[in-house]
C-alpha cells in the first residue's frame, strides 16, 4: 500500500489509528514526492530526524518517466474539477502505474480518478 502525506503526518503526530494502519501493512511504500513533502515542513533538526526514521520503514517509490505523463493527463482530466495539485496528480500516478492502493484522507483530490483504488483514512 502507499500512503499519502497526510496519512503519515498522522503518525508523526502520534495518531493511533494512523500508527496502527502502517505497523499493520506488510508492504509498506511512499512516493518520492510525499517523502520531499515531509521533509520539507520539519520545523528543527529534531523533527528532520523524526521524518527520516519515520521514511526509512516505507520502500520511497521514485517517479518514472510513466508516471510523470501520467500526472500531466490527470492535471489535464481532473486539475479543474477537483483542483488536483501536480504533487498529489503525481502521488495518484505512482499507485495507478504500480497497481496499489493509495492510502489518504484526501477523496476530494484522488476520488474521481479513474484506475486508481483508492483506502480512504480518517483520522
Amino acid at each position: 500500500m502507499i500512503f499519502d502525506t497526510d496519512v503519515l503526518i498522522w503518525v508523526l503526530r502520534g495518531n493511533e489509528k494512523a500508527a496502527a494502519l502502517v505497523n499493520n501493512d506488510g508492504v509498506r511504500s511512499v512516493s518520492v514526492v510525499s517523502a520531499m513533502e515531509l521533509l520539507q515542513g520539519a520545523r528543527d533538526k529534531r523533527e528532520m530526524a523524526e521524518i527520516r526514521r519515520l521514511l526509512a520503514r516505507f520502500e520511497v517509490i521514485p517517479v518514472s518517466e510513466e508516471m510523470s505523463f501520467r500526472a500531466l493527463l490527470y492535471i489535464e482530466q481532473y486539475a479543474l474539477k477537483t483542483r488536483l495539485s501536480p504533487l498529489d496528480a503525481l502521488i495518484a500516478a505512482a499507485g495507478v502505474e504500480r497497481q496499489e492502493i493509495l492510502c489518504s484522507g484526501n477523496e476530494k483530490h484522488y476520488g474521481k480518478i479513474e484506475g486508481l483504488t483508492l483506502r480512504r483514512f480518517r483520522p
